[in-house]
């Protein structure tokens, strides 16, 4: 699930994303709720407006909103009030270290690859990457389907040149940190970074801005 906030062009509004779209979207209308439901009749997300009646909006910043379990609580009362039965919840991080078991070249490209990477608990995602710097063995950062990144860029599982993809193993730049260097290239980790841990920006800048991580 991401949930965010665009306070210039949707003010007083919480967007809550739980799928990706499948062809044209419908939508139900209830009060200060609208859901959005896919042609598959998945639904994908809801719009909540005038939110500031529900939880405290002046507080929450632009971009992604980690809510609050009690935030939660009273999203999915308002649900619940409106006539939605949908329960609201966070699941695991989506934007964790990962470790790059298998890295194969892409049988239609001159510069992709095919990665296998292990994500923790012993699930692994097949990622097409394009960076030049990548290769089997390193600790990266890998945005799972569902994650909402710092640019605004929802990742979700597609194909690249007939290879199916779920996620993307990101560099410093697309993550958004302060000292990334301005080239190509994915952002290896420290070996002794854990394996399914949720992503620490603060930390990684650090490292970065040190030289003890590259990219």
């Amino acid at each position: 699930m991401i949930t965010s906030i665009n306070k210039r062009s949707y003010p007083n509004t919480l967007i809550v994303i739980l799928g990706q779209d499948h062809g044209k979207s419908e939508y139900v209308e209830k009060g200060d709720i609208t859901q959005v439901i896919d042609e598959q009749g998945n639904v994908t997300g809801y719009n909540f407006f005038n939110v500031d009646k529900v939880i405290d909006y002046a507080k929450l910043p632009d971009g992604q909103v980690k809510l609050t379990d009690a935030e939660l609580a009273a999203l999915n009362q308002k649900l619940t009030e409106a006539g939605f039965d949908t329960e609201l919840a966070y699941g695991k991080p989506t934007l964790v270290y990962g470790l790059v078991k298998t890295c194969d070249k892409h049988p239609d490209s001159d510069h992709l690859h095919v990665t296998t990477i292990e994500v923790g608990d012993g699930e692994e995602h097949q990622i097409v990457c394009g960076a030049p710097n990548i290769a089997q063995g390193q600790k990266v950062v890998v945005a799972l389907p569902g994650t909402l990144m710092p640019n605004g860029q929802q990742i979700w599982p597609g194909d690249l040149r007939g290879v199916d993809s779920y996620g993307m193993i990101c560099s410093a730049r697309e993550l958004g940190l302060e000292h990334a260097e301005q080239k190509r290239g994915i952002m290896v980790v420290p070996d002794d970074f854990t394996i399914g841990a949720a992503f620490d920006p603060e930390v990684c800048d650090e490292l970065l801005a040190s030289g003890k991580i590259k990219l």
